[in-house]
């Protein structure tokens, strides 16, 4: 059975589209703010705001998506992107984008985040048969990564040919874009061209008064009650934090002084090519200890880090992304897939905006401490201290029976079993 569905290819479109925007904004923010004078720590600042903001909402807006429409929520988010990356786009043209206009945009693109990460990956599995899980992961996660090839090329191009206002205004277009087709997949669902069609369990929209703590508190029993989830988001609170840091912040600073902007964008569209490459292998793959190899491979985040590192070599640091990008898939779509077959679909997005918050809860502290521990130690120092942190932190979720014991691929979603007992012999990860 196809999982091409009318309403998972609308949904692939626009999460695709989405992600052209969010990925370009990090890398034309950074440079806006170089070009008025700013330092790696100002841009730490910029960059930090947005996490700092995706951070304190993210549980509401998994609440949000788990009590309304998912299309509709996803639809509002990024008609609020495009309309404030639009008026700072503008703003940046014009030359009147003090640091604090900037950190006003990283602020609301962090809100408007926090309430389509949950809604848009719990939104998958409502548009697909259950058996077709892996492969609409798949196919869903290289359509973002081919948006995310666009975004950062381009970011880094445009901010290098014609400056990084342009780049926001593209942006604007590109979530206005998603959220036309936000609209699409969701106008599917409701004419039975996606779940009805595709077998896929629908979710019961709860009634009564909206009780936001209660829900909250639902969540997190979901999420605590399975140890290998809380264990790969303690991971990833290390990994995401480092990878922030040394690639977001200390990555433009180095290609600024070395290589130039216009190999950032390079640098930074090899990773996305080496996930797309990925996408392509995971999505044939048939593997039951799918989390165990996807957690593994997470080690790999710190090649980059070794490559930024060294003297500046283009080819080097662009291959060591794209092995990254290729590591990176296989985990993500094995995240994706566990979750989905685990945990109750009236539950899904609140465990996924737990997941989130617990994956980026570290991200405002990496992107802001890089800049000041790269001026106290050096940059060689604090990219390198980076690297033993993710292997240590790899390990670390690899000792753990519950993360190498989980298996996937059981043509299941959402059944609510206790940790472990899906298929696993063993009782035995994130975003």
């Amino acid at each position: 059975m196809t999982v091409l569905t009318p309403a998972f290819r609308r949904l692939v479109l626009a999460r695709s589209l989405s992600w052209f925007g969010n990925s370009m904004a990090p890398v034309v923010l950074a440079f806006a703010v170089l070009d008025a004078g700013g330092s790696a720590v100002e841009v730490g600042l910029v960059v930090g705001v947005r996490s700092v903001c995706n951070v304190v909402l993210l549980l509401f807006g998994g609440v949000l998506a788990d009590r309304l429409p998912r299309a509709l929520v996803l639809q509002g988010a990024a008609l609020l992107a495009a309309l404030v990356q639009g008026a700072v786009g503008a703003a940046v043209l014009a030359g009147r984008s003090p640091l604090a206009v900037l950190m006003l945009l990283g602020a609301v693109q962090g809100a408007a985040s926090a309430v389509s990460v949950p809604a848009s990956s719990a939104l998958i599995p409502l548009t697909v048969s259950a058996g077709a899980l892996r492969r609409a992961n798949a196919l869903s996660r290289m359509g973002m990564n081919a948006g995310m090839i666009a975004g950062t090329s381009l970011g880094g191009l445009l901010a290098a040919v014609v400056g990084p206002g342009w780049g926001m205004v593209l942006d604007a277009a590109a979530f206005l874009a998603a959220a036309v087709g936000y609209r699409l997949a969701g106008r599917a669902l409701r004419s039975g061209r996606g779940a009805a069609s595709s077998g896929a369990v629908p979710v019961p929209v709860p009634v009564g008064r909206a009780r936001p703590w209660h829900e909250l508190r639902e969540g997190w029993r979901e999420f605590a009650s399975r140890t290998w989830v809380w264990v790969v988001v303690a991971q990833f609170f290390v990994v995401n934090a480092v990878a922030a840091g040394g690639v977001q912040v200390l990555g433009p600073t180095i290609a600024d002084a070395t290589f130039g902007r216009t190999a950032w964008g390079l640098v930074l569209a090899a990773q996305m090519a080496g996930a797309l490459a990925g996408g392509l292998l995971v999505a044939r793959s048939r593997a039951r200890h799918a989390l165990r190899i996807g957690v593994a491979v997470v080690a790999l985040d710190a090649l980059p880090l070794l490559a930024l590192a060294q003297p500046a070599e283009v080819w080097l640091l662009s291959a060591a992304m794209f092995v990254n990008g290729i590591a990176i898939e296989q985990f993500g779509v094995a995240w994706d897939v566990s979750l989905q077959e685990n945990v109750p679909p009236a539950r899904l997005a609140r465990v996924y905006s737990y997941d989130a918050l617990g994956s980026t809860l570290a991200l405002p502290v990496g992107e802001m401490a890089a800049g000041p521990l790269a001026e106290r130690f050096g940059a060689r120092a604090a990219l390198l201290g980076g690297v033993l942190l993710v292997v240590v932190a790899t390990a670390a979720a690899l000792s753990s029976r519950e993360v190498r014991g989980l298996t996937t691929g059981t043509g299941s979603t959402g059944s609510g079993a206790a940790p472990g007992a899906k298929g696993d012999p063993d009782p035995g990860r994130g975003p």
